[in-house]
Order: C-alpha cells, then structure tokens, then sequence
C-alpha cells in the first residue's frame, strides 16, 4: 500500500516537471483580461437589468 503511493508521487512529479508553465508576465496578461472581461460581463448586466427594470415600471405598472 505504501509502496503504490510513493511510486505515485514519484509518477506526479515526474509528470509536474514536463508541464509547460506560463511566465508571470503571460499570468499577468491572462489575469487582467479575465478582470476586463468580467467588469463588462457585468456591465451589460447591470445595464440590461436596468433596462428591464424601467421597462416593466413604465408599462406594466
């Protein structure tokens, strides 16, 4: 039992050292587009919630 985990940790690191890991500044890159990329998800959201909003008031009720 103990032999089969340690030869699976050996078989990880193995495979952790073949992993091409991204540079800081491609981390860096990727971070600031996902948080641009969430403000204007949430920026339309916002502005279609709005939108509804005002529609349902001004008709509806």
């Amino acid at each position: 039992m103990i032999s089969r985990f340690l030869t699976y940790i050996k078989e990880t690191r193995q495979e952790l050292k073949k992993v091409n890991w991204p540079t800081r500044s491609q981390t860096v890159k990727s971070t600031i587009l996902v948080i641009i990329i969430s403000l204007g998800v949430a920026l339309f959201l916002g502005l279609f919630d709005y939108l509804y909003q005002f529609i349902l008031k001004r008709f509806l009720f």
